[in-house]
């Protein structure tokens, strides 16, 4: 595995500890529908929460938030309305970014973003 790789898993694995510790139950992790894939899917108070987990090791070409494109953001929008169609589900639903910086290997600086974008479905 790449490094990129590395880093990205141990970002998605402190984003999760982070949503379960404000109260959000993890549904679903690295969810694929298509060319699309969401981080992590979870549900928080009456709304279905689609999270981007942007993770760097250091922020010389920008915040880790930065890097969530319009064409993630499209593909995000694509596996929401699909795996909404596939649970039926009918209520709120939101597009979260969590943005991590590492820095060495046990600190880490966390920000989340809630309803950063939001896309037609």
């Amino acid at each position: 595995m790449s490094i990129q790789h590395d880093i990205g898993k141990k970002g998605e694995e402190i984003a999760k500890g982070f949503l379960e510790q404000k109260g959000y139950k993890i549904l679903e992790q690295n969810w694929r529908y298509s060319r699309a894939e969401v981080d992590i899917i979870a549900s928080h108070e009456s709304a279905l929460i689609f999270v981007e987990v942007k993770t760097r090791s250091y922020d010389y070409y920008g915040k880790p938030e930065d890097f969530v494109t319009a064409k993630k953001q499209k593909l995000m929008s694509t596996a929401a309305s699909a795996y909404m169609q596939a649970n039926d589900h009918q209520w709120e639903i939101r597009f979260d970014i969590i943005s991590i910086l590492l820095s060495g290997k046990t600190s880490f600086k966390v920000q989340h973003f809630e309803d950063a974008f939001f896309l037609g479905l």
